[in-house]
């Protein structure tokens, strides 16, 4: 185990930083437990002349919850159901997952 899967862990185990969330894969199908690491950054959207701010959610999930992560595929925290948008992507040393998620 390298410093950063030690890294890794000691963040996703972190009740400040991670919450509990179940993964259903294809947003269908029996849940997985995991841990996320949530942010709902605000992000600028530009329209025409006007420019909008707009709430935005990104999830971190490791790769040891899940290996496969796609659009499609939801995630529900504290009650909340949260459906992964556009294409995830991994980190450098492929520990976990960065994907953007929209509320439903």
């Amino acid at each position: 185990m390298t410093a950063f899967d030690l890294a890794t862990d000691t963040l996703f185990n972190d009740p400040n930083l991670a919450v509990d969330a179940l993964l259903r894969l294809g947003g269908i199908g029996p849940a997985q437990a995991i841990r996320v690491i949530r942010a709902m950054p605000d992000r600028f959207a530009n329209f025409g002349d006007g420019r909008f701010v707009v709430d935005t959610v990104l999830l971190n999930i490791r790769l040891l919850d899940a290996a496969e992560l796609s659009a499609g595929d939801t995630v529900e925290i504290a009650g909340q159901l949260h459906e992964i948008s556009g294409t995830p992507t991994r980190d450098t040393n492929r520990l976990f997952w960065l994907a953007e998620a929209r509320a439903l």
